[in-house]
C-alpha cells in the first residue's frame, strides 16, 4: 500500500508526496568494520522538565542514552558531547559533563562498546579568555575530567583560544601543553567555520596551507599522544592532502558531512576513517555500508551509502552550524524520541521547507525506519505551521 501526503515546496505551494524508500533490516549483532567509525551522538531534550530551555534545558537521560546502544548496536563507536550534542549551542560544559559520565557508565555494560569525549574550552567565555594560559587552565579541567572518568579525549577546537591567539605559534603553545600530560592518546579536532563561524582563522592562519603546516607542527611535536585528527572543512581536495602528509601512524577522521562515501571508501592507497554527525541520523544505512566494505565489496558499499549523500548534504547546507536540527529531526521521525524539541530551542533554527525536503532525501535514501510513524509526525508538524 503506498504512504502518500502532501509535503510544503519552496515556491509557497505544496505538493503530493509518495513514499517508495525501504527501511533496512537491523542486523542481529554489531558488525566488523575495517574503518574506525565514530558517530557523533545528538542528546534527547527533556520538554516536560524544560522550564528554560535556552539557557538550562533539561536532558532525557533515559531516552539519550537509549540512543547510544542503537548506534552501538549497529557497530558504531561514539564521539560524545561534541558539536552534535549541541556543545555551545544548548549544552554547556556542566550538562556535558554529566552527559560523559552517563555515557562511559553505559559503555562498561555493554560489550565491545567504545566511544571518545569532547574536551574543550566551553567552560571559559572566549570574551573571559585573556591569556593563552586561560585557554590551557580550561582545556585542562575538562580533559582531566575525561580521564579521570576513564574515558578518552578528542581535544575539540576552542572559540576562547581563536580569540587570543596571536599566531601559529601561540596553538603550538597550547596544544603542546595539554598534550604533554595526557595519559591517553587523544585525537585532534579541525572544524572549519562554516560550522563554527567563531573559528575563523584557526592554527592561526586564514591561509589552508599555512594552517596545516601548524597542524603537522603540532602533530609532529606530540607523535606519542595524537591518535589521530578529525578535519571538518567540506573540502575533499584538503583532507586529502593533510591525509597524505599526516605520519603512518597518525589517524585521519573524516568529519565531511558532504564528501565523506568516496573518502572512506579511499583512493586504492589510503583512506580516512570517520568521526562523523551524518551517522547519527543515517546509522542504519552507513552500518550495512561499511560491512560491505569490510567485507571487500565497494560496489555494494557505494549502492548503499550514496543515496545518503544528497541528504547529508541538505542537512549541512548552509547556516552550516544549524545542521543539528535536521539530524534530531530524523531522530524524532524514527521514533528514537518522542518529540521534536531540541536544547534551546534549537529546531527552530530550519523551516518547514527544509524538514520537508529532509523527508523527502531521507525517504530516497531508506532511512525512514518507520514509515508510518514517520509520516504520522510529519503531518503533525506540518499541522504547528500551519500547513
Amino acid at each position: 500500500m503506498t504512504i502518500s501526503l502532501n509535503l510544503p515546496t519552496s515556491d509557497g505551494a505544496s505538493a503530493a508526496y509518495s513514499l517508495r524508500g525501504e527501511p533496512l533490516a537491523k542486523p542481529s549483532s554489531p558488525p566488523s568494520f575495517n574503518r574506525i567509525a565514530y558517530a557523533a551522538a545528538h542528546v534527547v531534550s527533556d520538554p516536560r522538565r524544560d522550564a528554560n530551555p535556552w539557557t538550562s534545558p533539561a536532558i532525557d537521560w533515559d531516552a539519550t542514552m537509549a540512543f547510544r546502544h542503537h548506534l552501538w548496536s549497529l557497530g558504531f563507536k561514539i564521539a560524545e558531547a561534541m558539536d552534535t550534542a549541541q556543545r555551545g549551542m544548548g549544552v554547556d560544559w556542566a550538562t556535558a559533563q554529566e552527559l560523559i559520565r552517563r555515557s562511559l557508565a553505559e559503555a562498561r555494560t555493554v560489550s565491545g562498546a567504545d566511544l571518545a569525549c569532547g574536551g574543550g574550552t566551553d567552560q571559559l567565555l572566549p570574551q573571559d579568555a585573556k591569556s593563552l594560559q586561560d585557554v590551557i587552565d580550561a582545556y585542562e579541567t575538562q580533559i582531566g575530567f575525561i580521564e579521570g572518568e576513564g574515558g578518552r579525549s578528542v581535544m575539540m577546537a576552542s572559540r576562547a583560544l581563536a580569540r587570543v591567539a596571536r599566531s601559529a605559534d601561540d596553538y603550538r603553545t597550547v596544544y603542546n601543553a595539554i598534550l604533554s600530560q595526557t595519559r591517553e592518546k587523544v585525537t585532534l579536532h579541525w572544524l572549519g567555520d562554516m560550522f563554527d563561524p567563531h573559528l575563523a582563522g584557526y592554527w592561526g592562519s586564514a591561509s589552508f596551507e599555512d594552517a596545516l603546516e601548524t597542524v603537522l607542527a603540532v602533530i609532529n611535536d606530540n607523535r606519542a599522544k595524537v591518535e589521530g585528527i578529525k578535519i571538518s572543512l567540506l573540502d575533499n581536495a584538503k583532507e586529502i592532502e593533510l591525509r597524505k602528509r599526516l605520519p603512518d601512524d597518525v589517524l585521519c577522521f573524516t568529519g565531511d558531512d558532504f564528501n565523506y562515501a568516496e573518502l572512506i571508501e579511499g583512493d586504492g592507497k589510503r583512506y580516512s576513517h570517520a568521526l562523523l554527525g551524518i551517522f547519527d541520523a543515517v546509522a542504519p544505512s552507513a552500518s550495512k555500508a561499511l560491512a560491505h566494505l569490510a567485507a571487500g565489496d565497494a560496489e555494494a558499499f557505494r549502492e548503499t551509502i550514496e543515496p545518503t549523500v544528497p541528504l547529508s548534504r541538505k542537512i549541512f547546507e548552509a547556516p552550516t552550524q544549524y545542521y543539528k536540527a535536521g539530524v534530531v529531526f530524523l531522530a524524532w521521525l524514527n521514533g528514537h524520541q518522542s518529540h521534536f524539541v531540541m536544547p534551546a530551542g534549537m529546531q527552530s533554527a530550519r523551516g518547514i521547507v527544509y524538514y520537508a525536503d529532509i523527508f523527502r532525501l531521507a525517504d530516497a535514501a531508506n532511512v525512514l525506519d518507520k514509515p508510518d510513524l514517520a509520516v504520522a509526525r510529519m503531518k503533525s508538524l506540518l499541522q504547528v505551521y500551519g500547513v
